[in-house]
C-alpha cells in the first residue's frame, strides 16, 4: 500500500501503458482518476479496476478540457497528489518529409502541449496540498532515436528535457518531477512505430533490446510506482530508461 490514500490522475489511461499504472496505482491503495480521449473505454478500465478508480472524457491537447479534469477530480477526492502525463501519439513510420503538418501539429500537442495544461492546472491544487509528484512518459526515442520518427523523437526529446527543468523550478514547492523512458512496447502504439505490425518488423525492433524482448505495461507501472511513492523522495529531474538496455 506504497499509496494508501494518494490522488492519482493519469492521462491516457484506458488502455495500454496508462491502464497498467492506474491498475497498479489502486492496488497500492490510490484514488485513481483514469482519463482518456475515450470515454467508453475509461469507464469499462475503471469498471475493471473497481475500487476507487472512476473516469473522466478529456482531450489531453484541449486545455479547458483538462482544466475541467483536474477540477473534478479534487471536488471527488478532495484532493490532488500525482499526475501522470501518460497520453501519447505519434505519426507512422515514415520519411520525415512525408509527415504533413497537421500530423506534427498532433503530436506536439498531444505529446508536450498537454504537459504545459496538466502543469497549468494541477500545480496550484499539488501546492495547495504542500506537495506532490508530476511523473510525464517520455520515450527511448528521446535519447536514442530510429529513423522515421523524428518528429516524434522531438516531441519525447522535449517531455525528457522539461522534466528536468520542471524538477528544478517546481522542488521549493516540494513537487517532485519525473519522467520514464520506455522502450517500444505492446500498446496500440506500436504498429505505427514500426509503419506495420509484422513478424519481421517485430523481430527488427527486438533485436535492437539487448534484454531481448518489448516492454510490458507491468514493467512500465513498477517504475512508475516506485517514482511515485515516498521510496522515490530524494528523486526528481531523473529520466529513468525501462529500456531493457537499449539506450546504452
Amino acid at each position: 500500500m506504497r499509496l494508501l490514500d494518494k490522488t492519482a490522475l493519469i492521462t491516457g489511461a484506458a488502455g495500454g501503458f496508462g491502464y497498467g499504472i492506474a491498475e497498479t496505482f489502486a492496488r497500492e491503495g490510490a484514488r485513481v482518476a483514469i482519463v482518456d480521449i475515450n470515454e467508453e473505454a475509461a469507464v469499462a478500465a475503471a469498471g475493471q479496476i473497481g475500487g476507487n478508480a472512476f473516469a473522466l472524457r478529456c482531450d489531453v491537447a484541449d486545455g479547458n478540457d483538462v482544466r475541467r479534469a483536474v477540477e473534478a477530480v479534487v471536488e471527488t477526492f478532495g484532493r490532488l497528489d500525482i499526475v501522470v502525463n501518460n497520453a501519447g501519439t505519434s505519426h507512422r513510420n515514415k520519411p520525415l518529409l512525408d509527415v504533413t503538418e497537421e500530423e506534427f501539429d498532433r503530436v506536439f500537442a498531444v505529446n508536450v502541449k498537454s504537459i504545459y495544461h496538466t502543469t497549468m492546472a494541477a500545480v496550484p491544487h499539488l501546492r495547495e496540498g504542500a506537495g506532490g509528484v508530476i511523473l510525464n512518459i517520455g520515450s527511448t526515442a528521446g535519447l536514442r532515436p530510429r529513423p522515421g520518427l523524428t518528429w516524434y523523437n522531438a516531441s519525447k526529446g522535449a517531455v525528457n528535457l522539461l522534466s528536468k527543468s520542471m524538477a528544478v523550478e517546481l522542488a521549493p514547492d516540494r513537487i517532485r518531477v519525473n519522467a520514464l523512458a520506455p522502450v517500444a512496447g505492446e500498446t496500440p502504439l506500436l504498429a505505427t512505430f514500426m509503419g506495420e505490425d509484422t513478424p519481421e518488423k517485430r523481430a527488427a525492433f527486438i533485436g535492437t533490446i539487448p534484454w531481448g524482448r518489448l516492454s510490458t505495461p507491468r514493467d512500465i507501472a513498477n517504475a512508475a510506482l516506485f517514482l511515485c511513492s515516498d521510496d522515490a523522495e530524494m528523486i526528481t529531474g531523473a529520466v529513468l530508461e525501462v529500456d531493457g538496455g537499449r539506450c546504452i
